[in-house]
């Protein structure tokens, strides 16, 4: 009886397709590997003030640390996954900035997720906008 319920088991988790896309893309984030300089930039529609400002709340959310803060030029320095990163904002326009998060040792050789997951972090954070109360 143990014997059949194996071979029924094990037939049945051959016909589960498992998508090799999905373990790839959960595999790619956590494994170091060589990431284009393309992934590592952002243009956002906000001002670079605020930019700056989720950057910083991005780094603090992910648990990275922050080994240096230099408000006037825009960069943050802060080490994560074991490699330390430089995110730098620069202002395109008055509604809209960059953020690159780059090594800092220029070996583009780490995992995906830290540049992702900071990204994600400031996408979901940027329609927190303060509500204006009008009168009636």
């Amino acid at each position: 009886m143990a014997r059949i319920v194996i071979i029924i088991l094990s037939l049945f988790l051959s016909v589960i397709p498992v998508s090799a896309e999905t373990v790839m893309t959960v595999q790619s984030l956590v494994t170091p590997q060589n990431v284009d300089f393309e992934y590592c930039n952002k243009i956002f529609n906000m001002n670079s003030e605020r930019l700056f400002y989720l950057t910083i709340a991005s780094i603090n959310a992910n648990k990275f640390r922050i080994d240096e803060i230099q408000t006037k030029s825009g960069y943050i320095l802060f080490t994560g996954a074991s490699k330390q990163f430089l995110a730098n904002i620069a202002s395109l326009d008055d509604k809209r900035a960059i953020l690159k998060v780059t090594p800092a040792d220029n070996i583009y050789h780490f995992p995906l997720g830290v540049v992702v997951n900071l990204f994600k972090y400031i996408e979901l954070n940027t329609d927190l906008q303060p509500v204006e109360l009008k009168k009636i």
